[in-house]
């Protein structure tokens, strides 16, 4: 018997939509990682991108847990010496891009490389309720039921 190896042809990609409302941060990227990764799926082949499309809806509406929305610090270096500037991620949401929370929180999850890249194109962040993709008839995900833990009101 030999190893199956999903070849990028052969693999399946479906869409799927996720409602962020109200879901903690770090286990909704943890669960969009895997589904961009295809861990879920039993094809999963480490080299190859076997993951779906994930659309995240009402990306401005996620939450932290504990005091991290006014005390967790990110941080980002501009180039020059001295640089280094920091926002928390209550200046981020009440921002103009506050989708780039959930963008950050899952890039930083997947391993570096050309592969973390062609799997970030296949992540849509949109802050409000609607979105462009409904031409490809995505299936909600309701992240919330997978765990009690995973929302927070």
């Amino acid at each position: 018997m030999s190893t199956y190896v999903a070849k990028p042809a052969t693999v399946e990609k479906k869409w799927i939509v996720i409602d962020a409302q109200g879901l903690v941060v770090g286990r909704l990227a943890t669960i969009i990682a895997t589904r961009l990764k295809g861990k879920h799926k039993p094809i999963y082949t480490p080299h190859v991108d076997c993951g779906d499309n994930v659309i995240v809806i009402n990306a401005e509406k996620i939450v932290f847990t504990g005091s991290k929305r006014e005390d967790k610090v990110y941080y980002r270096h501009t180039g020059y010496p001295g640089g280094i500037k920091e926002r928390s991620p209550r200046q981020i949401l009440d921002g103009k891009h506050p989708e780039r929370i959930v963008e950050k929180a899952v890039e930083r999850m997947l391993a570096r490389g050309p592969l973390q890249r062609q799997l970030m194109r296949n992540l849509r962040i949109y802050k409000g309720t609607t979105h462009p993709h409904e031409a490809q008839n995505p299936a909600p995900l309701d992240v919330a039921k997978m765990n009690r833990k995973n929302v927070r009101v």
